[in-house]
């Protein structure tokens, strides 16, 4: 580049994008399609002013490994700049392939295909294009580095990605519990034998990290609401999808109906050019531009459930720490069927049930090591004296019903 490009962030102010590779990748036209999905799905329904992206979000992501390596290579960790600029790459990427509406739509428009199998694929098709300038990325990004504290910063329980989605949707949801120290965690951030550790006097700061997460989901990601319109939106869908495999025509795109007349696996991905061609050409607006045809659809089903989600005419939810009664489930299902007069086959599209989980501290996964001032690694709950570190790792799960106010009486 002949000059350092700037984006002004709400957020953290103004981002420099530091090489012209950077940069290319930014403007590539799969890059660009993250600026038509959304970060947090249906969340707007509940928070009005949560209507960023995910190109917002990787964007921010990207600053924040920036700073991360700047406090590294301060500290005395070596850093190659092609290591810096690859580390950059993998986190501005580690997003790349999501399909629309984030999260919500993941198992109705695909099959047994997930947002990071599809990132790591992309990344190799870009890597083709940019002819092999993505290889230490892409090592970077699956975790096969020979320095994992890389990958650490991409992906672990204390990454850039969680500090900025955590940062981020806290400024656009206006939810201020969620705000957290990410400076100061960033700060706090050391490398001891390749792996990532914290300092000590980072602690209280870890631990509002963590809590602030717990509060995040129950608060935004997993707010009743939010599920009550995430759910009838992928409801809406797999109708579509079942009319679609019946041979009952349904409204879509070229893009989205290729995937709802077929069940696609990661696989056809990998076999079939088009099918990565469409997924790309695939955002936000193919779906809502196709709820809002069903509405006059002849299927009542999938009429009800998209002029419901237009006029926010959302389903009433219950959710409880149990399992609910079998007479409560039959009585609400029996209701159901009857005001709607649809069969026993039907009714999961209108009667929607399921169970959600929360744990704010994967120790399963990977722990947050600490660096003692005596120089001395331990794991997070061992270096606290705070009770709610071990808490906070414990796996809350709830379960859930929705269904339409109508026969909520």
């Amino acid at each position: 580049m002949s000059k350092k490009k700037i984006f002004n962030d709400p957020v953290y102010g103004f981002i420099t994008i530091p090489s012209g590779l950077v940069f290319e990748i930014i403007e590539h036209p799969y890059f660009q399609r993250l600026r038509r999905i959304r970060q947090l799905g249906l969340t707007d329904f509940v928070y009005p002013g949560a209507l960023h992206t995910r190109f917002h979000h990787a964007l921010g992501a990207m600053h924040l490994m920036s700073t991360a390596l700047d406090t590294l290579r301060a500290k005395g960790t070596f850093i190659w700049d092609a290591e810096y600029e690859a580390s950059l790459i993998a986190i501005l990427l580690h997003d790349i392939g999501h399909g629309p509406l984030s999260h919500a739509l993941e198992t109705a428009i695909f099959k047994e295909v997930h947002h990071e199998d599809i990132s790591s694929y992309i990344m190799e098709l870009l890597n083709q294009e940019f002819h092999g300038r993505l290889d230490l990325a892409i090592k970077i990004f699956k975790g096969d580095y020979e320095r994992p504290f890389f990958h650490q910063l991409v992906s672990s329980q204390l990454d850039v990605d969680r500090l900025d989605y955590l940062n981020r949707d806290s400024f656009y949801t206006g939810v201020m519990e969620g705000k957290i120290g990410a400076s100061r965690l960033l700060k706090m951030l050391d490398v001891v034998d390749e792996k990532l550790v914290v300092e000590e006097k980072a602690i209280y700061s870890i631990e509002n990290f963590l809590v602030s997460r717990r509060l995040m989901y129950w608060q935004v990601y997993l707010h009743k609401t939010v599920l009550s319109a995430e759910n009838m939106v992928l409801k809406a869908v797999e109708r579509a999808r079942q009319l679609m495999l019946q041979g009952i025509d349904v409204a879509a795109s070229p893009s989205l109906k290729l995937f709802l007349a077929n069940n696609i696996r990661f696989s056809d991905f990998q076999e079939d050019p088009l099918i990565m061609r469409n997924f790309v050409a695939l955002d936000d607006m193919d779906v809502w531009a196709a709820i809002k045809q069903w509405v006059f659809h002849e299927d009542k089903i999938l009429a009800f459930l998209s002029s419901s989600i237009i006029d926010r005419k959302l389903f009433k939810i219950i959710i409880t720490t149990e399992p609910l009664e079998e007479d409560f489930r039959l009585g609400i299902a029996e209701l159901v069927m009857e005001k709607f007069g649809i069969t026993e086959e039907e009714l999961p599209y209108i009667m929607i049930s399921g169970k959600i989980s929360n744990n704010a501290y994967n120790t399963t996964n990977e722990a947050i090591n600490v660096l003692t001032k005596y120089g001395k690694v331990v794991e997070l709950a061992e270096a606290s004296d705070l009770p709610n570190i071990r808490a906070l790792s414990n796996k809350v799960e709830k379960f859930f019903v929705c269904y339409p106010k109508e026969i909520a009486g």
